[in-house]
């Protein structure tokens, strides 16, 4: 074959014009598969933070408020439950918090909290995954003489105490956790940010 028949101007020009349709063609199918990488809108909404309103929450009390799936507690604690709390470091197996993974560092203090009056725990045993009680009461009998009010496992005995932190001799073998979180007002805490401060 000779190449006096063959008209290059054209040629360059649909070579160009497939290059630039392939090109086009291989974007439509890139868009919807890079697409499909990012979470979808129910994903977003299970991960985004919740508000949880604090107005009505009396001493004592026990709000539950879902967040990425998990429940998690907001507990208003009496005087005497902070007081308590300093009576029970002999008993805990990590009083001090110091598993850094458990709660964010401005959590890193006795009552595990921003405001002492308010603890934040994600409601979770560090055991196996059940979900404790709330046992505010004081010496009950089937927990003993010695409680002061927390959480207690039912699956398989685990105890902590109002600030989440675990007793010693118990299957569970860290803290609660204590979710990122910050106050929007005195009256309403935002569970899953933190805002970068406390």
């Amino acid at each position: 074959m000779s190449a006096e028949g063959v008209d290059l101007k054209k040629r360059r020009f649909l070579t160009v014009t497939t290059a630039v349709v392939g090109a086009v063609g291989a974007g439509f199918a890139a868009v919807p598969f890079i697409a499909s990488w990012n979470p979808s809108e129910r994903a977003k909404a299970l991960g985004a933070p919740e508000e949880a309103d604090i107005s009505k929450l009396e001493p004592g009390g026990l709000l539950r408020v879902k967040w990425r799936g998990k429940v998690c507690w907001v507990v208003r604690r009496t005087e005497q439950n902070l007081a308590d709390l300093k009576s029970l470091d002999g008993e805990l197996a990590d009083p001090n918090s110091d598993v850094e993974t458990q709660q964010p560092a401005y959590c890193k203090n006795e009552s595990r909290a921003i405001k002492p009056e308010f603890g934040v725990l994600v409601g979770i045993c560090t055991h196996l995954g059940c979900s404790p009680t709330y046992r505010p009461d004081v010496a009950p009998a089937d927990l003993g003489a010695d409680w002061k009010g927390g959480f207690f496992c039912p699956c398989h005995g685990s105890r902590f105490d109002l600030a989440g932190r675990v007793y010693k001799g118990v299957p569970a073998p860290t803290n609660l956790v204590v979710p990122p979180h910050q106050y929007l007002s005195d009256d309403v805490i935002l569970i899953g940010i933190d805002g970068g401060a406390a």
